[in-house]
């Protein structure tokens, strides 16, 4: 990025060229007049040279790209905007995070104040609409002030805009060090900025040019542009600015550091004045204006811009997941590099799909989870809206680096994959062991092969040995649970009274390890499995397109690492009737000139999983929060609604993943990080509470079900739909009322 203070900005005190310092010292002596005389001569000459080659030559040269001046502006780059502010937005508009190389917002003419316009021109170019782009009587006059010994510019406000421009398409381009600043320039530099002056004043009107000078030239090395300046040191719009704040920033572009109000006050009223003493000269102000204005004291009222994900004013995480998804995206540029310059320079507006109405509960709620924290335990909540796959709200207890807030600081995202299919970060943890919020998925394998929820299976059998015939037409079934076969084990329920026979559906919402197998057992084909999983769209938390191995025993358990936003999108389709639809967080994206340039398409699909076997699988959780392993969890929503409980064997990752017709939401309390034996879920203490051993409904639970209060009435909120009776009907075995959670 450039350097503010040596930008090019015109008719004002510049430190002499080289050629100025030897006519300086030659000016006072008979061969110094020569010399100057010689001087002006030469640069007349070039003057008149300049003014007659026609305009539409000149433009044919900067459009045509000519040897001569190949490097000049682009076609139709004085046009088009300089490097402005991306803004990433909710889905309601308002704001979520800012990106920019430079703080810059373009506005209309018609948007700015006449105290600022005619300041601009009353002191950097007063005969600006004499003029055709160079000023002839400007430069005699900037000529025969250095001859004496002092130094004039003789810049138009046309030709620094041509110089703005010049210099902001090679940084656009990143070509910093091929800048040119004013003291550098040669006498061909000035020139060529005085014939493309010419060409511009052809093609553009007078207030084309003064709105595009205004909006490109820097006041500030936080502030480029006139919006951007008067936010900065007034918190004002443009429109908004009063006579003295005007002339204050007018005076600022003479030099950016020298000038500032904050830090040079005497410097920056002594320029003011001189601004309003030009603006009385020229005819834009009347004496009493002029002499009241001068009287004002300078009232800052600083307004310094932060940019970022980490200063996001909502949702750091999601607005992070945002910007890698656009990152990693070649319809933005063909290379890293491109792309990063249109988020970072390109004055994007990024639309999206987050809901502020949940996201602020959503946050308020993660960090009440967990409070002070000092253990830095971790708290996430995600939400997914069903049929849409629209991603509503994503909140963790952590805040990125440089965010002010929690103690807890992480740059990772609790609830996303570290990558997408293709490799590319997403910024995630990589997901969780999400524990018995899998076994649902074996519920609707077994529901799609026609079986029925009231089926009784033998959950007393523990033992699964290494030649247990399972069933497969796919992967042959890897592991076995036999403590006859050191150092495996016979498989284990989380209490010692449920190793008997009972209904699939009591093993789901009890959450029974061994009902789980027992049905696994009695597939027909347990890729069945695989399928049903492939279906809801689970697969890996560490991305690349990466399944989940479900012809490994131990992960039908949910052993092995998924992100939440993958398993709320998962319990999404049940709550769609078995429509499943990708995730989409970016609805649409458009340039700096309004123009749609991106977005993602809504993208569902009706039947990847059988609709009857979805809302069999939806009722059975329902039972899940009336008599089951959620049964402790003590906040009730008050509409139909259906969840599953999930707890690693390590009780340091615990899931609460549920829904009601509109919304469906993962929840998680744990260590988003190790997961392992390292790090125990046990005899701790959370927020002033000690738990022995935590499980899912005791954290996650009420952490989903108090944000779900807050959520679930801005959305549909129905009856499910029915399932078919032939999935429900069968023997019932007696059922028992569950006092401890899984």
């Amino acid at each position: 990025m450039s350097n503010p203070e040596t930008m090019p900005t015109g008719a004002h005190a510049q430190p002499p060229s080289e050629s100025g310092k030897r006519l300086m010292l030659a000016a006072g002596t008979v061969l110094g007049r020569f010399v100057a005389f010689l001087g002006l001569s030469v640069v007349c000459g070039a003057l008149v040279a300049g003014l007659l080659v026609p305009a539409a030559a000149v433009a044919e040269s900067v459009v045509g790209g000519s040897a001569q001046y190949a490097e000049s502006l682009p076609a139709g780059s004085v046009a088009n905007s300089p490097s402005q502010v991306t803004r990433i937005l909710a889905a309601d508009g308002s704001q979520i995070a800012t990106l920019f190389n430079e703080n810059r917002t373009e506005v209309p003419l018609d948007q700015m104040s006449p105290n600022i316009t005619n300041a601009i021109v009353a002191i950097e170019d007063y005969r600006f609409y004499q003029h055709g782009g160079i000023d002839p009587q400007g430069i005699l006059r900037a000529l025969v002030t250095n001859a004496g010994g002092a130094h004039q510019g003789a810049s138009t406000l046309t030709q620094q805009y041509v110089a703005n421009m010049l210099n902001e398409n090679l940084i656009a381009e990143g070509k910093n060090a091929q800048v040119v600043l004013n003291g550098q320039k040669s006498i061909s530099d000035k020139l060529r900025e005085m014939k493309l002056a010419i060409a511009l004043e052809k093609q553009y009107s007078k207030e084309q040019i003064l709105a595009g000078y205004l909006n490109v030239v820097s006041f500030n090395a936080k502030a480029f542009g006139i919006q951007a300046a008067s936010q900065y040191f007034f918190s004002v719009d443009a429109k908004d600015l009063t006579l003295p704040q005007g002339a204050l920033l007018a005076g600022l572009v003479n030099g950016p550091s020298l000038y500032d109000p904050s830090q040079h006050p005497e410097a920056s009223k002594g320029r003011r004045d001189l601004v309003l003493d030009a603006m009385l000269e020229h005819g834009y102000i009347n004496q009493k204006q002029h002499d009241d204005a001068v009287t004002a004291p300078i009232q800052l009222k600083l307004n310094p811009p932060k940019q970022g994900c980490a200063y996001a004013s909502q949702a750091q995480y999601f607005c992070d997941y945002v910007l890698h998804q656009i990152e990693n995206d070649a319809a933005y540029g063909a290379t890293q590099d491109e792309r990063d310059q249109k988020i970072m320079a390109g004055g994007l507006t990024i639309k999206t799909t987050l809901d502020p109405r949940l996201q602020e509960p959503a946050q308020t709620q993660v960090d009440a989870t967990t409070g002070a924290n000092p253990d830095k335990w971790g708290a996430s909540l995600v939400t997914i809206q069903p049929g849409t796959g629209r991603v509503l709200a994503m909140a963790q207890n952590s805040r990125k680096l440089g965010a002010q807030g929690t103690g807890f600081v992480s740059d990772y995202n609790f609830n996303v994959d570290s990558a997408d299919k293709n490799g590319n970060s997403l910024g995630g943890v990589g997901g969780m062991q999400p524990g018995s919020t899998m076994k649902p998925v074996t519920l609707a394998a077994w529901l799609g092969e026609g079986k029925t929820t009231n089926q009784i299976v033998d959950a007393s059998k523990r033992r699964y040995g290494v030649n247990y015939p399972w069933k497969t037409t796919c992967h042959p079934v890897q592991g076995w649970f036999d403590s006859t076969v050191p150092p495996s084990k016979d498989l284990q329920n989380d209490e010692p009274n449920w190793y008997r026979p009972m209904t699939v559906r009591e093993g789901i919402y009890q959450s029974i390890n061994t009902a789980t197998f027992a049905s696994l057992a009695g597939l027909s084909d347990v890729c069945d499995v695989q399928r049903a999983a492939d279906a809801i769209g689970l697969h890996l938390g560490e991305g690349k397109d990466q399944k989940i191995d479900l012809s490994t025993l131990g992960n039908i358990l949910g052993s092995q690492n998924v992100a939440p936003l993958t398993m709320a999108n998962a319990f999404a389709t049940f709550a769609a009737n078995g429509t499943y639809c990708t995730p989409i967080s970016i609805t649409e994206v458009d340039d700096a000139h309004g123009k749609h340039i991106g977005g993602q398409t809504q993208a569902c699909q009706q039947g990847a999983l059988k609709p009857d076997v979805a809302k069999a699988v939806t009722n059975v959780l329902q039972d899940v929060l009336t008599k089951g392993s959620g049964l402790l969890i003590p906040q009730k929503l008050g509409v139909p609604d259906a969840a599953k409980t999930g707890t690693n064997e390590y009780n340091n990752q615990t899931w609460v993943v549920g829904y009601t017709q509109g919304l469906a939401t993962a929840s998680f309390f744990g260590d988003p990080f190790n997961g392992g034996p390292t790090r125990l879920g046990r005899t701790v203490t959370v927020n002033g509470k000690y738990y022995p051993a935590v499980d899912g409904a005791f954290i996650a639970g009420p952490q989903w079900a108090q944000y779900m209060q807050h959520a679930v009435g801005l959305y549909d909120h129905g009856n499910f739909d029915s399932p078919p009776q032939n999935l429900i009907n069968g023997p019932a075995a007696p059922t028992t009322r569950n006092t401890s959670t899984r």
